[in-house]
């Protein structure tokens, strides 16, 4: 069972910094795709809207309703995103996904930012919010490439 100290230590102020101060927050008015995510256990979502070019991010927006942890996943995730591809992107979604289960390393740059979260690898029930900006990246990647 987590103790009050514990929590702090993971809510630092770094975590608490990027949640604060979101990128791209305004909705697009005409993406190329939009895909929403949802955690079913907290309730937190990420709707993403994409603009793409030749394969590559040109635009990018999000609505972010989730915990600070999700927050600043998406701020790093925003802050790093544009003129990535699909593989990018999906590569930066499994490594922070094996980073929180797995312990694996950090996703690699430019998605490193990533790493402030690592101390949530031990709180199994935040994980789903904190992959919600990449997961909901990647389904507006493949709706985009299939449009």
């Amino acid at each position: 069972m987590s103790t009050d100290t514990d929590l702090i230590k993971l809510y630092s102020g770094r975590i608490l910094a990027l949640a604060a101060d979101i990128p791209f927050t305004d909705r697009l008015a005409a993406p190329t795709a939009t895909a929403k995510r949802r955690s079913p256990l907290c309730g937190s979502t990420v709707t993403v809207d994409i603009t793409v070019q030749d394969g590559k991010i040109t635009e990018f927006g999000q609505d972010v309703k989730a915990c600070a942890l999700g927050q600043a996943a998406a701020s790093v995730v925003a802050s790093s995103i544009i003129g990535r591809t699909r593989a990018e992107v999906e590569l930066a979604r499994d490594q922070l996904k094996a980073m929180l289960k797995s312990d694996a390393p950090a996703p690699e740059a430019p998605f490193d930012g990533l790493e402030v979260l690592i101390p949530a690898r031990d709180y199994k029930n935040r994980h789903a919010s904190i992959m919600l900006s990449l997961e909901a990246t990647v389904d507006a990647m493949q709706q985009a490439e299939s449009a």
